[in-house]
């Protein structure tokens, strides 16, 4: 297998860390969607206690118990959503760093070729014959 530089290396853990990213991502698009479902529900629980409808008024103990339930789960909601985007924020930033990191390092492997090259000419202007064959007195 053939070495690999540093700059492909660093390529690798950047799709890698893209992908964290899009996990965390996703898992945030997740959390608020149940948050939006819950405070939905909340809205329609809401309506009901509101009503003036008998039957309404009837199951207004418990109407007002999930009220409490939703109400309750819609803070862990907004507790998960904000590790959530703490998370995503972090994977990002790793991610960044990383791209700089490869961005720099590919910046370095073309500066090394390109002197390299330079080096090829001036050895090839200059320099000693590769072979005593084509030496000649």
């Amino acid at each position: 297998m053939a070495e690999q530089t540093r700059s492909q290396k660093l390529k690798r853990l950047v799709a890698v860390q893209r992908h964290l990213e899009q996990m965390a991502e996703h898992d945030l698009a997740e959390t608020s969607r149940q948050r939006a479902e819950v405070n939905e529900q909340m809205d329609v629980v809401i309506q009901a206690l509101g009503s003036l409808d008998p039957v309404h008024s009837a199951f207004s103990q418990g109407y007002a118990d999930r009220f409490n339930r939703l109400g309750i789960k819609d803070k862990q909601l907004t507790g998960m959503q904000e590790v959530h985007e703490m998370r995503a924020r972090q994977e990002r930033a790793k991610g960044d760093r990383l791209e700089e990191g490869m961005k720099e390092a590919l910046d370095a492997e073309r500066r090394e070729a390109d002197d390299n090259a330079v080096y090829d000419i001036i050895d090839q202007k200059f320099g000693t014959p590769a072979s005593s064959k084509l030496q000649k007195s």
